[in-house]
């Protein structure tokens, strides 16, 4: 087990390998959705994906906070042998995540109209945002449980099983896209369902090892302890933060964009921001198969242990940074070619911003390695720190600021020098705590 193993790279390295691919397949069939959607129904329906990516946010936000934050609160448990309380945690705050997704299903059913009014866009690509979103309200409750069970199953051990349920999602994703898309025609309803059943069956699979006894956690009476779930929020705060202001910004950046250069400009947006999550997932990955690593040591009070692990794995970020922005500055023809034909207006805008917004890779993986180690040091406050000044503060500015002097081009360096600046925070802000954790 390697709770118990010595730390080197190459241990690390094999624990980390499945969810790094597990995130790899997860980030390719969300891709293969955009693929379907922009070579079947269009630039429309791919800008409207982009236009309800809030609410997407917000629904993966709650889910991030749920997973990452009640992860720290089990796992430093299980580090300080308390497993039985370990365990009534995991089942109750399990619990609590279908007692969620059951009330934002039913907001988001009634609403959905709403919902996506708001955007004041043209009536084909308003009647796509609706579709799409009033679809997807049935499969809240498995997203939830999914992002929760995937990160204690990888927890618990188990991180070659997350990546085949993850993998079989992915299969089943892709096939129903092109069932319900192509077969028989259900444009952005089918393409929501598709979506869900990448969700619903990997839960599925996941959760089937949490009913046997000897699993590393299992499932047993849920006692809903109000400090556990108040400590569960604050832990995973940062991560709503990130993921809930990230919908936001999204809606800032799309209304510069239309301004700047229309649908095609949403459009090529959307194809860079799905290029730029692909390779994000190199990083977030490794970090999902670490997080619970960094928990357990610290509630083993094991200072060295984190210090191999902080170690280690900034070299391995680097590294990665280095090498999935030469891929994507490199590769931007074929990726971008993917999404759109090369004689289309968002083929030329999405090559060009591609290009540019590759650059923040060489800064994303620090800044969300910082916030997910202070998140799984139960320090939720300092990740919040980082997740809201890189994911809002810095970023609005940006986005603000530089179109006005660079235009486009501008709108483009927003998240690359938005990271930069959030690059000079991290560093400060693990230096400073390094002699309160002893890492």
């Amino acid at each position: 087990m390697i709770y118990t193993e010595k730390i080197t790279f190459r241990r690390i390295l094999a624990f980390t390998f499945p969810t790094i691919l597990m995130m790899l397949i997860q980030q390719s069939y969300a891709m293969i959705d955009g693929i379907f959607i922009a070579n079947q129904l269009g630039d429309a329906a791919l800008s409207s994906l982009t236009l309800i990516s809030p609410y997407l946010n917000f629904i993966t936000a709650v889910a991030s906070m749920l997973a990452s934050g009640g992860s720290a609160v089990v796992m430093k448990k299980m580090g300080e042998q308390k497993k039985q309380e370990a365990g009534n945690d995991f089942s109750a705050l399990l619990v609590l995540s279908v007692l969620i997704g059951l009330v934002l299903s039913i907001i988001v059913l009634l609403f959905s109209a709403e919902l996506t009014a708001v955007f004041h866009a043209e009536p084909i690509v308003s009647s796509y945002c609706r579709s799409y979103l009033f679809a997807y309200a049935f499969f809240i409750i498995p997203g939830l449980l999914f992002s929760s069970l995937q990160i204690y199953t990888i927890a618990s051990g188990n991180s070659k099983r997350a990546m085949f349920a993850g993998l079989f999602g992915g299969i089943f994703n892709i096939v129903f896209d092109y069932l319900l898309i192509v077969v028989f025609d259900m444009g952005m309803s089918g393409a929501a369902i598709a979506s869900g059943f990448g969700l619903l069956i990997p839960c599925i699979i996941l959760a089937v090892p949490f009913l046997h006894k000897d699993n590393l956690l299992h499932f047993t009476k849920p006692v809903f302890r109000k400090a556990v779930i108040v400590k569960t929020m604050t832990n995973g705060c940062s991560e709503f933060a990130s993921n809930l202001v990230s919908g936001i910004v999204m809606l800032l950046f799309n209304a510069q964009m239309m301004r700047i250069a229309g649908t095609e400009g949403v459009a090529a947006g959307t194809i860079t921001f799905y290029v730029f999550g692909l390779m994000s997932a190199f990083y977030m990955g490794y970090m999902f198969g670490v997080s619970p690593l960094l928990s357990y040591f610290y509630g083993e009070a094991k200072g060295e242990k984190l210090k191999q692990l902080k170690q280690i794995s900034l070299r391995f970020i680097f590294t990665v940074g280095v090498l999935t922005t030469l891929l994507s500055v490199i590769m931007s023809h074929v990726l971008v070619g993917i999404f759109t034909q090369p004689d289309s207006a968002s083929y030329q805008l999405a090559l060009v911003g591609n290009r540019i917004f590759s650059f923040a890779l060489l800064f994303v993986g620090f800044n969300t390695f910082t916030g997910m180690f202070f998140t799984a040091l139960s320090n939720g406050k300092t990740s919040a720190v980082i997740a809201f000044s890189r994911s809002f503060v810095f970023l609005v500015i940006m986005i603000l600021l530089l179109p006005i002097i660079f235009g486009i081009i501008g709108l483009w360096l927003a998240v690359p020098l938005s990271e930069c600046l959030a690059l000079v925070l991290s560093f400060y802000l693990l230096k400073k705590y390094q002699s309160v954790y002893h890492y």
